[in-house]
């Protein structure tokens, strides 16, 4: 038992760190969805405007967790126990990548919610279709590329050339329209689910 705690222990301490950063910089861009997009105030300001390019370069950091599959994979193959892999590893790993992709999904909802603030509901489906798109080109340059949300200001020219090359050669384009796929069907998945839990929640704050 003493050995099987041991192991346990070592296997969440080596996988934790990385989950605790990339979770921070999913949470990020839904800390500015819902200053950017919940507020009752219909002034926009410049800290708005500058607010919104931050929300935006940060936002693939969210649907990005989907991609660590791979550290699963790769700790499944790590040698550990198999009570180590079921009872910590796949829910450590699944539950932080569900946690990132939540994030996504309320963003994009509350992007939603702000566009028809504004009376501008009938493009709500094409600015997520668009937001979709975008995240799938961030997703690739994250994880292929190894770039991060800071480096269209660090490094303007190099991420700008990569852009351009990646959507002019035939294997990164299909990644990436594969990775729009995924998002576009997981997030109208989560989007169903997410609303169906908080009108629930709302119906039993009605009912107390």
């Amino acid at each position: 038992m003493k050995a099987l705690l041991a192991e346990a222990w070592k296997a969440w301490n080596r996988h934790s760190g990385w989950m605790v950063w990339n979770l921070f910089l999913a949470f990020i861009p839904l800390a500015l969805s819902v200053w950017l997009f919940r507020r009752n105030t219909g002034s926009r300001s410049i800290i708005w405007w500058v607010g919104l390019i931050v929300f935006i370069l940060f936002l693939p950091n969210a649907p990005y967790l989907l991609t660590d599959i791979k550290h699963l994979i790769g700790a499944i193959r790590g040698g550990y126990s198999i009570w180590v892999i079921t009872l910590i590893l796949i829910p450590q790993h699944l539950t932080v990548i569900l946690l990132g992709f939540e994030a996504y999904v309320l963003c994009v909802i509350n992007l939603g919610y702000y566009l028809q603030q504004q009376g501008a509901g009938k493009f709500v489906l094409w600015a997520e279709l668009m937001t979709h798109a975008l995240c799938a080109v961030g997703i690739y340059l994250g994880r292929f590329q190894r770039f991060n949300s800071w480096d269209l200001v660090t490094q303007p020219d190099d991420l700008a050339m990569s852009v351009i090359n990646d959507l002019t050669a035939k294997r990164p384009l299909l990644v990436m329209v594969v990775t729009f796929i995924v998002l576009t069907v997981f997030y109208w998945v989560m989007k169903q689910v997410t609303l169906g839990v908080l009108l629930r929640m709302r119906q039993r704050s009605y009912d107390l």
